[in-house]
């Protein structure tokens, strides 16, 4: 198995449909959630361990950032 290097960072994705709780892994490369949300060569936020409204749980959800309204980091 491999171990994706980077940092994990709890965040709230808030879209026009649903309202997303999940964990956001930022490259090593990057710093900042906001500098994964501005990388113009990634069309998709990943998120893993998900808790979608507050109700259904997922493994994993790939959000369009282009549906993306809000971000809050919860840790």
């Amino acid at each position: 198995m491999v171990m994706t290097q980077g940092k994990k960072t709890r965040i709230r994705v808030r879209s026009s449909l649903s309202t997303y709780v999940g964990e956001l892994l930022i490259p090593p490369m990057r710093n900042r959630i906001s500098d994964v949300l501005n990388d113009e060569s990634v069309l998709f936020v990943n998120l893993t361990d998900v808790v979608i409204d507050d109700v259904h749980h997922s493994e994993f959800v790939a959000l369009n950032k282009m549906q993306i309204e809000s971000v809050v980091q919860l840790d």
